[in-house]
């Protein structure tokens, strides 16, 4: 399967990697930096694999089956509908968009055109998460009471000064639509997805020169009677901490931790199926960095998706999910009022004074 990379920044070894474990035919690395191009084809023995500047160019002379988009967050919608106007499938790096309206028109034409997209919320296949989420689809939590996602990172000038579209609301938001995301989809998903309100609160304490929060607080209530707790930040000296998740029901009782949820760290069941302590032994692994391992099996996903003409196990869908959600917390939070779902239309771009001008990078 001919397969193309759109964006070869501070991901797109993970995207490289899993390309190449699933047998994909590369036809063309894109990006707008010729350093970041070169970086990447000698990383990864590609040297022989055009590059391009322009993925217009690049769709027409190579015509990939599959697109990875990998870019800045803000032209993700914008390259998307490029890719799927020209019959490429595609694989949209978090967030799939940074309005409602975008993400709304992927899935409309995608659908139209019989497109394939995923959404690359790659955690959804670690080991741990599919563990949990095989109980919470076999009913062992019995009543979902509530459930909490902490990420608690570190980022510095060091990280925003790299780029610097990061942490504007054109091209990127803030912690809880970059940094946070992941497990904010994760939450949503184990909860039962379907989301009657919220309330938020964010701030920027401690990152003047970005024009997002660095810190964000949430509570949700879901239509099944279910609560859910988003604490998300950018703030934790010295370094990143830990991403967590914890589910409590009725009958089950389940965390999950580590850099990037690959860590089982307290199973409970009333129903005594499993022994807990061999759950924790063998559902808990440790990732090079926050990215975890999850990009392969998505992308097998993916291909399997194309080659059997069904929907990939991440869908458009669920990347709009986990986007209205964080634009939920920032309506909620500039507003001071409780969020309604769902949102019919919201964007990044709608909090552009929220915390005033950024200051200049040193």
């Amino acid at each position: 399967m001919k397969y193309a990379l759109i964006g070869c920044g501070r991901i797109s070894p993970n995207h490289i990697a899993a390309a190449k474990a699933n047998n994909l035919e590369f036809v063309g690395l894109c990006d707008l930096d010729d350093r970041m191009l070169y970086d990447k084809a000698v990383k990864f023995n590609l040297m022989d694999v055009p590059w391009y500047t322009d993925y217009h160019e690049m769709l027409e002379k190579e015509r990939p089956e599959l697109v990875a988009i990998a870019t800045e967050s803000g032209k993700h919608a914008v390259i998307a509908l490029d890719c799927i106007d020209v019959g490429c499938n595609l694989i949209i790096e978090k967030p799939i968009a940074l309005s409602l309206s975008e993400a709304d028109e992927i899935i409309r034409r995608a659908r139209e055109n019989g497109i394939k997209v995923c959404a690359n919320h790659q955690n959804r296949f670690n080991k741990s998460i599919q563990k949990i989420r095989d109980s919470v689809d076999r009913g062992r939590f019995g009543r979902m009471f509530y459930g909490t996602a902490h990420i608690r990172w570190h980022r510095d000038w060091e990280y925003y000064s790299r780029a610097d579209w990061r942490g504007t609301w054109e091209q990127d938001g803030g912690a809880l639509m970059n940094q946070c995301i992941h497990n904010i989809d994760l939450l949503r998903w184990m909860m039962g997805d379907e989301i009657k309100e919220v309330v938020g609160m964010t701030d920027r304490l401690n990152h003047e020169y970005i024009e997002a929060e660095d810190l964000g607080i949430a509570l949700i209530k879901f239509r099944n009677g279910s609560y859910g707790i988003v604490e998300g930040t950018t703030n934790v000296y010295p370094r990143n901490l830990e991403e967590t998740l914890y589910l409590f029901g009725e009958k089950g009782t389940v965390k999950v931790g580590g850099a990037s949820v690959n860590k089982i760290e307290e199973w409970r069941f009333s129903d005594a199926l499993d022994d807990p302590d061999e759950v924790k032994r063998q559902f808990c692994e440790d990732p090079p960095n926050v990215y975890g391992f999850g990009h392969t099996p998505l992308y097998a996903d993916v291909i399997k998706a194309i080659e059997n003409d069904r929907e990939p196990y991440v869908t458009a869908q669920d990347g709009r999910d986990a986007l209205e959600l964080v634009l939920a917390i920032y309506k909620s939070a500039a507003t001071g009022k409780i969020v309604q779902f769902p949102i019919k239309e919201c964007s990044t771009m709608d909090f552009k004074e929220r915390f005033g001008e950024r200051k200049r990078m040193r």
